[in-house]
């Protein structure tokens, strides 16, 4: 998640685009699966990484989500990479306010080591032109980032409609009270999404390595690699 918030080719770190008053607010996520501590930041501003500042949070505060100033004056304590030229620095990969066809968007990564440990983060620069303050999904445990001892999951899209449906957390769920698989799992949590109105997609892995990666845009960017040297990237 940290080389995709470099990268620029995203809405999440350098690639993200201001809000309507100018100003670049960040959002990000990470979560432990093996004993579910997580961290979150929301409406940061002024940091190159934010889900370093989330990885902070979970490590260093006894709180879950720090959002705002609250959470700038938090990780000033920190050593963390900071932004003294916002305008400088940032070069959003989209400057209308359409919303966004699965081209770029919210970066996200999931995975599973070599004792069935599973873990998620997210990052994000939200909506094209929001509001201030506008926080998404990405930020908030459960919503758009989850992990546990079944599955990990990192969601990208519409937030407002993943909050909705709380995606992340009932991929668990499913699989947990229904039994179902992880194919069938991530199919029914999206095609809620889908009947609400909402767009977007998730990634996900469960204990036994099985992946999914379902989405209701036009394309995705997506794609997973193993310790056996397996690796893909799709677009489509």
């Amino acid at each position: 998640v940290h080389e995709l918030e470099d990268s620029g080719l995203h809405i999440a770190g350098r690639g993200s685009s201001p809000n309507t008053k100018g100003k670049w607010e960040q959002d990000a996520a990470i979560m432990d699966g093996s004993n579910r501590r997580a961290g979150a930041v929301a409406a940061i501003q002024g940091y190159k990484n934010p889900v370093d500042c989330a990885r902070a949070v979970m490590k260093h505060s006894q709180h879950i989500l720090l959002s705002g100033k609250g959470a700038e004056k938090f990780l000033k304590k920190r050593d963390l990479k900071t932004i003294g030229n916002p305008h400088g620095y940032y070069r959003p990969i989209i400057s209308d306010a359409s919303y966004d066809d699965g081209t770029h968007g919210t970066v996200g990564a999931v995975a599973l080591d070599s004792e069935g440990r599973l873990a998620s983060a997210t990052s994000t620069g939200g909506l094209t032109n929001k509001p201030p303050g506008r926080i998404s999904d990405s930020a908030q445990i459960g919503s758009g980032t989850w992990a546990d001892e079944r599955v990990a999951v990192s969601c990208t899209g519409q937030g407002e409609y993943f909050m909705r449906v709380n995606a992340a957390s009932d991929v668990s769920a499913r699989i947990r009270y229904t039994r179902s698989d992880l194919e069938n799992a991530t199919a029914c949590v999206l095609e809620e999404i889908s009947l609400l109105g909402g767009q977007g997609g998730l990634i996900a892995i469960d204990r036994l390595g099985r992946v999914a990666m379902p989405f209701n845009t036009s394309i995705m960017k997506r794609g997973f690699a193993t310790w056996r040297g397996e690796f893909d990237v799709k677009v489509f």
